[in-house]
């Protein structure tokens, strides 16, 4: 059974060591994410069609909104991975300068070669995560920026660039809004159609081409995300949990919530901390 050894949670998003020994289902984030095997078993993810080789060298990089899956083979030993999933406006906020302008794309590439140097950062990292039970802010956020300008092709990135998906269609940003006032109802695809002003068929393509995701998807990523928030911030009980967010049952939403983020819902909560203050 996959295992969350450690998550820490800041305005810059979420940082984690998992001990992962099962695949998980197709899902997103809003977060530009970076994959880098600690030790253990190689490994790999599925991103966009093509499996994307995690090794002792190799690195996956997935850009915000991307679909993307697990694909740990059955029998195969677990792998503890490094896994950042970075906010892109804490990033940019960090070196503006760097990126000249909003941008979702930080990636050219979904794999990337890992450097001596950092691989270097990864061991600090790591050991930060593991060892220290009170975490410097100043410190951690360092050590993020640098691993992620690590990972990041700069010469590429200004060619690749493209605006930030603040969606810019009034009618995607009025259903998104209704989706997320609206995260633990069952909603029909025609009722968020209605509300956007939009036919299903329209919906759909326009939603697609905003965030990259079917409404299905999107709707995952946002319970995912107000799970994993709720989950870090307070002790509600995982049971009135499950139905503020649209489960039937406790059994139901624990499976959901495994096969997105590999863990059990209270396996998460006990390996969250918080860090700093100004969280998203």
């Amino acid at each position: 059974m996959s295992k969350a050894i450690r998550v820490l949670r800041g305005r810059f998003g979420r940082v984690a060591l998992l001990d992962m020994n099962q695949p998980l289902v197709e899902h997103a984030h809003h977060h530009c994410h970076v994959l880098i095997k600690s030790f253990g078993h190689d490994t790999g993810f599925l991103v966009g069609g093509e499996f994307r080789h995690l090794t002792d060298d190799t690195a996956v990089l997935i850009n915000a909104w991307e679909p993307h899956c697990y694909a740990h083979q059955s029998g195969a030993p677990e792998t503890v991975i490094l896994a950042l999933y970075i906010e892109p406006r804490w990033l940019m906020g960090a070196d503006h300068k760097l990126f000249g302008g909003p941008v979702s794309t930080f990636f050219a590439n979904r794999q990337a070669h890992i450097s001596p140097y950092a691989r270097h950062l990864v061991r600090l990292l790591s050991d930060l995560i593991l060892d220290s039970a009170v975490i410097d802010t100043e410190e951690l956020e360092a050590l993020l920026f640098s691993l992620m300008m690590a990972m990041i092709d700069r010469s590429a990135l200004a060619g690749t660039a493209k605006s930030l998906r603040a969606v810019s269609d009034y009618r995607i940003r009025r259903a998104i809004a209704h989706l997320r006032d609206h995260v633990g109802s069952r909603l029909a695809v025609d009722e968020v159609a209605r509300v956007a002003g939009l036919s299903r068929p329209h919906f759909f393509t326009l939603l697609r081409r905003s965030t990259g995701l079917s409404p299905g998807l999107f709707v995952n990523v946002l319970r995912m995300e107000e799970a994993i928030r709720r989950l870090s911030i307070g002790q509600q009980p995982v049971i009135d949990m499950t139905f503020d967010l649209g489960f039937e049952a406790q059994s139901n939403f624990t499976r959901f919530f495994r096969q997105h983020q590999g863990v059990a819902p209270t396996e998460f909560r006990r390996a969250v901390d918080l860090v700093g203050l100004g969280l998203p």
